[in-house]
């Protein structure tokens, strides 16, 4: 039962980071309302010209890993960084959100800890 509630969170997770991903490219989905600072901060992201677009490739390549039980761990850590900083963007800029980030975080945190078999010999 477990590893099909981790397999549905891992469908989940990985259906709304290619969504994540598609919607930085082809903008079909609002942006929500923001404070003035999380404003500011998400337009100098966008005015970069590179930021935005590198996180859409790697959100939509990690979110198509997570599909796929061999890829799941790699997926997940290529994930990692980016949720953090969604996390930390979200707590200190725009904390109305932060519950959301807090739910990838946990749901991203569960695949990379029932994968650690396959990270152990990266750190021996």
């Amino acid at each position: 039962m477990k590893h099909k509630v981790l397999t549905g969170l891992s469908f989940l997770l990985g259906a709304m980071m290619i969504n994540s991903g598609f919607n930085k490219f082809l903008n079909y989905m609002p942006v929500p309302e923001m404070n003035e600072a999380a404003g500011a901060t998400m337009a100098a992201f966008m005015q970069s010209g590179w930021l935005f677009p590198l996180l859409a490739v790697v959100e939509i390549i990690a979110g198509a890993l997570l599909f796929s039980k061999k890829f799941r761990a790699l997926g997940a850590i290529m994930l990692l960084p980016i949720i953090i900083g969604i996390l930390l963007f979200h707590a200190v800029q725009d904390s109305g959100t932060l519950p959301i980030a807090v739910v990838l975080l946990a749901i991203n945190g569960w695949i990379i800890f029932e994968n650690k078999d396959r990270y152990l010999p990266m750190i021996k």
